[in-house]
């Protein structure tokens, strides 16, 4: 069996997001051509939250940012084959992405979902999120924007927790409840889909930059 022609590198440039050595404030009217709101998702890994939520949400535009030049060309594949317009994806550290290039109160929703817990004690300078993180995630919400996260690893949603209450002015809302999937893949992102077939407990949480 023959397999699927790849998409020209060329072809995917509209859904690159170019990442200069020194970005500056990104400008999301002229990047994407209108005034929709915009919500990021950091990690996003083969892009099927991307996928799912641009194709459902057309009005909103979505920012994808991930460090591995693979997934964002596969991830750009897979929008391009579909003809989504309102997704651009950043190869880029998420934190420097969010700290340098993301204006503030800018987006409607930040969306976390199962980062790398990084679990050797040397490597936990790797985690994404940190206290600084934390406060560049407040800082790039607008009034009443919220920030989605989900994991499997009990500990690393601990840590995220305290660090969004310790470091912010997000105010935690009850807990999103999950849903049974309509099909096989009716879950948030290919994580999520794992962990559920694998049966580990998922914790959730959406906090909201409550209105001065």
């Amino acid at each position: 069996m023959r397999r699927p022609r790849r998409t020209p590198v060329e072809d995917l440039a509209p859904y690159l997001l170019p990442i200069p050595e020194e970005l500056g404030f990104l400008n999301w009217p002229k990047i994407f051509g209108n005034e929709r709101p915009v919500e990021v998702e950091i990690g996003f890994g083969k892009g099927l939250f991307l996928l799912t939520e641009a194709t459902s949400r057309p009005a909103v535009n979505f920012v994808g940012v991930e460090i591995a030049r693979k997934y964002q060309l596969f991830a750009a594949t897979r929008m391009a084959k579909r003809g989504l317009t309102n997704v651009r994806l950043a190869k880029a550290d998420a934190r420097l992405f969010l700290r340098d290039g993301v204006p503030s109160e800018s987006c409607q929703a930040v969306h976390v979902y199962f980062p790398d817990p990084w679990w050797k004690k040397r490597h936990l300078r790797r985690r994404v999120f940190t206290l600084e993180f934390a406060a560049q995630c407040e800082r790039v919400l607008r009034p009443a924007g919220c920030l989605h996260l989900a994991t499997d690893v009990a500990e690393y949603f601990s840590v995220m927790v305290a660090a969004i209450s310790s470091a912010t002015r997000l105010k935690q809302l009850p807990t999103p409840g999950g849903k049974a999937p309509a099909h096989d893949m009716d879950y948030l992102t290919n994580f999520e889909r794992k962990s559920a077939k694998a049966g580990r407990p998922i914790s959730r949480a959406v906090f909201e930059k409550t209105v001065q």
